[in-house]
């Protein structure tokens, strides 16, 4: 059987068991999960959609390439006023790119880092005024005398593009602690010119029940000003016991973190254990649960506490999946160049080895397509520029996706 694709802002119809999702100005037949292997564990969800929604996919022919295959362990990219790429290696340095990918200055200097597990120099992002200011905010994990913790600088990229000039710690995600996973780490920046940062509870049995505690930075959305300070007006400001800069709590490792630019809304990706990797809209003063809420397991295949998934004051998940796909980084595609993108939440895989799109319509997920499977790749960091979507991955690559 055949139909014709056709557009429609708004129009969502199901004839006869064929289902046509329509998201933006592309329509598109719906198709059966993406997700066939079986779950990690059997739990169900809590309303229709939050996991394994019909799969879509892209009627827009596209262009895939290589730019770059010789960087060392990426971990984020931002893209400069110049439209080259900044980008930091895990190792400890940050690389500019041209706008072609092309290798042209190398930044060293930096503090030092714990680059072993999950740690090294990770996140960074430009000041909204850079074009002024130049300033750039960066994450790292920090060696302490005991353990290891996330730490948070800023600094001024120097005309040269070769060094960060005045850099200063401005945040420190404690306590400490002796593991080395877990960090989470992304720096986004609201509409007022602060920042919120994402925090990982640091993996360990012993430390991540301090994600639901108000004491502790670990696990945590902080809404922090440039200075590192407490934004003012806090949902948890004046409360005895508690960081005023916490703006959210309840979280595993949250590696994306993004603001949808049509809504404003917030929206954070983390990995849950064995399964149960979740996308999440924050908002101010909520709890998303973990470890007391999980739709995964131990690794052992054990129920992580009572294995609950729902409980009264506690959020749900958007979306989830169950086995997991591994979110390293999200992204929204806000162009006009692959219409039936726009709006569209990008989601880059690192166990899963593709790069997802999430149809949103009305702040719920309403179809899924994996990209860019088969090539291997964990796809460490995504932005868009001028219509594309360029990814770094942890085997040293810049990939760029574009309109054919």
């Amino acid at each position: 059987m055949s139909m014709n694709l056709f557009t429609n802002k708004t129009l969502g119809l199901v004839f006869t068991g064929i289902a046509l999702n329509c998201a933006n100005i592309a329509c598109v037949l719906a198709q059966n999960p993406v997700e066939t292997n079986p779950p990690s564990a059997d739990y169900k969800p809590a309303f229709d959609g939050q996991t394994r929604i019909s799969g879509v996919k892209t009627t827009t022919p596209l262009s895939v390439s290589i730019l770059n295959e010789k960087l060392d362990r990426p971990w984020a990219i931002s893209v400069l006023p110049s439209g080259g790429f900044l980008i930091t290696q895990k190792g400890g340095n940050m690389v500019i790119l041209t706008a072609d990918g092309k290798s042209s200055k190398v930044i060293n200097g930096l503090p030092k880092v714990d680059d072993s597990g999950q740690g090294g120099l990770l996140d960074v992002t430009l000041d909204p005024d850079f074009a002024k200011n130049r300033m750039i905010y960066w994450a790292y994990s920090e060696p302490q005398t005991k353990g290891v913790l996330l730490a948070i600088a800023k600094g001024k990229l120097a005309e040269s593009e070769t060094a960060i000039e005045s850099q200063t710690i401005i945040y420190r995600a404690s306590p400490a602690y002796g593991g080395k996973l877990q960090y989470g780490s992304r720096i986004v920046f609201d509409k007022n010119g602060n920042m919120f940062v994402s925090t990982g509870e640091r993996s360990g049995g012993d430390i991540r029940i301090q994600a639901q505690y108000l004491n502790s930075s670990l696990g945590k959305i902080l809404h922090l000003t440039t200075d590192g300070k407490a934004v003012a007006g806090g949902p948890f400001a004046g409360k005895a016991d508690a960081r005023p800069e916490i703006y959210a709590l309840g979280l595993r490792n949250p590696d994306g973190l993004a603001i949808n630019p049509q809504t404003g809304d917030l929206w954070e990706a983390e990995f849950g254990p064995k399964g149960g990797d979740e996308v999440n809209i924050i908002k101010p003063g909520k709890n998303y649960g973990w470890p007391i809420l999980t739709y995964g397991t131990e690794y052992s295949g054990n129920k992580v506490g009572d294995g609950i998934q729902q409980k009264e004051g506690m959020e749900q998940p958007v979306y989830y999946w169950n086995p997991s796909i591994s979110p390293g980084c999200i992204a929204f595609y806000n162009s006009s160049a692959i219409p039936e993108w726009k709006g569209n939440l990008f989601v880059g895989g690192l166990g899963g080895s593709h790069i997802i799109r999430l149809v949103i319509k009305d702040n719920k997920i309403v179809g899924e397509e994996r990209l860019l499977e088969g090539k291997g790749e964990r796809f460490r960091d995504m932005v868009e520029k001028d219509g594309s979507l360029f990814s770094v991955t942890d085997n040293g690559k810049l990939f760029k996706i574009s309109k054919k």
